[in-house]
């Protein structure tokens, strides 16, 4: 913006302050006459021509939302039209009422106004004395409207964010003592060290290498803090001897004759040619000053502005006590103590929601599985659920061949013998001949009734026809439960896949219903990033757990052929949020099996 700019829109700026502020004049007045509604919706196109004006200056879009206005009031029963407690006979005065109601609980209204009475103080305070700097003044007029049109967060988001910032405060306190602790405890690896190959006490070896792991888990546990995302343990199996036939125990190419010594060598094996064990080693040594400065510089200036600070200076002042120059004062000044240590526990503060990111990076660096690690356990993994894949697939063989059996085939076998009869009653008895074919009749029908739920079980005619979503709309109308489903797909998902979601959350609405009594579930379903993510939240109450039943550990091994997932979250008394991620790929639309 160049410096005439600036002054041709100081200029634009005064002029618009002298319109605010008449138009608030005429306002106030309005609202005095009793013309509320008048008086608080006329000013609005102003204000909406402010807003856009100052967008373009700043470069965004500053527009608001107001309430939708009310529909016409509607008469009850006996054709009156109700405002409160009072009953008109026509809706002219309800409408006017609702009206007035409406524009006067809408917050927006609620800044307009309050803008409308600053902006020409701010305009001419600031405008003149930033003359010299116009196109600065002008910017600062902006960005100060479009703070007071935004809109304030309600109670409870102000608790939920005072909530974070303590609770991030109280999380760089917990890292600062863990970096305290790790001091400690490398001083005692470093005497293991010292010990076990200087003075050749070798068995304190393998303890001065894994005593610590303890608080490595425990930093692996806690560092999603941050929005970061749980490290798993990185460490390999370990290693065990085996007894021989001779009566030798071998641990890999080694063989020992007591079992001790095999258990001694197989642990020094095991925690020696791990690579975690090394990566453990260098997180002891360097985290204390990572994670001492990062986390430390909140903690410190929150607790040294206010007790070194602010309280020092409140005792002198208040009590006439002496006073140090350093400790409680800035300067020799008092005061400015009083507004460093103010702005010391501010910063305090604010810091920890941007330091706990780079912590939990930081510990992810060292603390994670290495790449080969995590190749053998995806391999493992693999191996296990392609065994679960099989052992699932033999089971549902044997359920189908067991309904087919005791079912369908059953009833197929006593129609045919039913018609048998029907042959030799049709000349002899034509009366129970005719009950015989009604009977028959109704057996036909319950063994293709049963036939189709068998095939629905095997895979639901509308999840291949019309997609997973709409497949989950339609069972949420089977489910007693009232079942709000959220979500669209921009393709199709991969047959396997779209099954085996969708039998998942058929289990979940099901356990939602039956054990945790659930009035209310939302279904909700999202495909970003090559996953596909579905999220079942209900208000149950609450303490599922998979260790307690066969139904969530069938839904995890039935994601685990795909390498899915199941995250559950179910305190007790609820609500259950259960979290399904399908790593796979959208087709289009064109090329889908539908």
């Amino acid at each position: 913006m160049t410096y005439l700019r600036g002054l041709a829109r100081s200029a634009q700026l005064l002029g618009l302050a002298v319109l605010v502020f008449c138009a608030f004049l005429v306002t106030v007045l309005m609202l005095a006459a009793g013309g509320m509604v008048f008086g608080l919706l006329w000013v609005r196109p102003l204000t909406a021509y402010c807003r856009a004006l100052f967008g373009r200056w700043l470069g965004r879009d500053l527009s608001v939302s107001y309430r939708p206005e009310p529909g016409p009031p509607q008469p009850d029963e006996e054709g009156f039209y109700r405002h409160d407690s009072q009953l008109y006979h026509g809706p002219r005065f309800p409408a006017y009422f609702q009206r007035v109601q409406w524009a006067a609980d809408d917050p927006a209204t609620h800044r307009d106004m309050a803008w409308q009475l600053w902006f020409p103080l701010v305009v001419l305070l600031v405008v003149p004395i930033g003359l010299p700097v116009a196109p600065l003044a002008v910017r600062a007029v902006a960005a100060w409207s479009a703070w007071m049109w935004r809109p304030r967060p309600g109670a409870k988001e102000r608790r939920r964010r005072t909530d974070a910032v303590l609770l991030a405060w109280a999380q760089c306190a917990a890292l600062l003592l863990s970096a305290a602790v790790q001091v400690a405890l490398l001083a005692v690896t470093l005497a293991c060290f010292l010990l076990g190959f200087g003075l050749g006490i070798v068995f304190l070896i393998p303890t001065g290498i894994t005593h610590y792991r303890w608080l490595a888990n425990l930093r692996r546990q806690v560092s999603g803090w941050g929005g970061g995302e749980r490290i798993e343990r990185p460490y390999q199996p370990m290693v065990r001897p085996q007894l021989r036939g001779d009566g030798l125990y071998r641990v890999r190419n080694s063989l020992y004759k007591t079992e001790t010594w095999a258990d001694f060598n197989a642990r020094w094996v095991w925690v020696w040619h791990d690579p975690a064990t090394w990566r453990d080693l260098l997180w002891l040594g360097a985290d204390p000053f990572v994670t001492g400065v990062l986390a430390g510089v909140p903690v410190v200036a929150a607790v040294y502005g206010a007790f070194g600070l602010v309280l020092p200076w409140i005792w002198t002042q208040a009590f006439g006590a002496d006073w140090d120059t350093w400790y409680g004062a800035v300067a020799g000044n008092r005061l400015a103590g009083l507004v460093a240590g103010v702005l010391l526990v501010a910063v305090g503060f604010w810091l920890p929601p941007k330091v706990l990111p780079p912590v939990s990076r930081w510990s992810a660096l060292l603390l994670r599985p290495t790449a080969k690690e995590q190749l053998r356990r995806r391999v493992e993994r693999l191996t296990q659920t392609r065994a679960d894949a099989v052992d699932a697939q033999a089971a549902e063989v044997r359920r189908i061949e067991r309904d087919l059996h005791d079912g369908a085939q059953a009833r197929l076998i006593s129609v045919g013998l039913t018609l048998g009869a029907i042959e030799r009653l049709m000349d002899t008895d034509p009366e129970a001949a005719r009950r015989l074919v009604a009977q028959a009749r109704e057996t036909s029908q319950t063994a293709l009734s049963e036939l189709r739920d068998l095939v629905r079980g095997i895979l639901p005619p509308v999840l291949s026809e019309r997609g997973l979503p709409d497949a989950v709309r339609a069972l949420a109308l089977d489910t007693s439960a009232e079942v709000t489903v959220h979500g669209r797909l921009a393709g199709r998902l991969a047959a396997p896949v779209e099954s085996a979601a969708y039998f998942a959350v058929s289990e979940l609405l099901a356990n939602a219903v039956r054990h945790g009594g659930a009035e209310h579930v939302t279904v909700d379903i999202r495909h970003r990033d090559a996953l596909l993510r579905i999220t079942v939240t209900d208000d149950g109450e609450g303490g599922a757990d998979p260790s307690r039943g066969t139904g969530l550990r069938g839904i995890e091994r039935r994601l685990g052929t795909f390498d899915g997932t199941l995250a559950l979250h179910s305190p007790a008394g609820g609500p259950t949020v259960a979290t399904l991620e399908l790593p796979c790929a959208l087709s289009s639309p064109k090329t889908s099996t539908s």
